[in-house]
C-alpha cells in the first residue's frame, strides 16, 4: 500500500512539475498582470478560455495568434473592451505556444 501511495505521490509531482514551469513562465512574461488561473483580472480567467476553445481544432492556433498580435473583441463581455497588448517579440514564439498548451490543458 505504502509502493501505490509514493508511487501515487511522485506520478503527481511528475505532472505538477510542468504545469508550475508553464505558470512560472507565464509571470516571466507579464501574463498574470491582466489574467489569473481562475478569475478575471482584467482579461479572462484562463480556465474560462480554455473551456471557451475546448475541441475547437484551431484552439491552439487562435490562442497562439491572440499571444503574440493582441487581440479586441473576444472577451469584450468580460474586459470591456479593454484589449490585449501583442507579446511578440518581446516573448519568444516557443514560449507563446508553450503558454497557449497551458493555457488549453487547463
Amino acid at each position: 500500500m505504502k509502493r501505490i501511495i509514493a508511487a501515487a505521490v511522485m506520478a503527481s509531482a511528475f505532472v505538477a512539475a510542468p504545469a508550475m514551469a508553464d505558470l512560472d513562465l507565464a509571470k516571466k512574461s507579464g501574463c498574470l498582470a491582466c489574467h489569473s488561473v481562475d478569475a478575471k483580472v482584467v482579461g479572462p480567467a484562463w480556465k474560462d478560455v480554455a473551456a471557451k476553445y475546448k475541441g475547437k481544432a484551431d484552439a491552439k492556433a487562435t490562442l497562439v495568434n491572440s499571444i503574440a498580435k493582441g487581440s479586441k473583441g473576444s472577451w469584450t463581455a468580460v474586459t470591456g473592451g479593454v484589449p490585449m497588448p501583442p507579446y511578440s517579440p518581446r516573448v519568444a514564439d516557443a514560449d507563446i505556444g508553450k503558454l497557449a498548451d497551458f493555457i488549453l490543458g487547463l
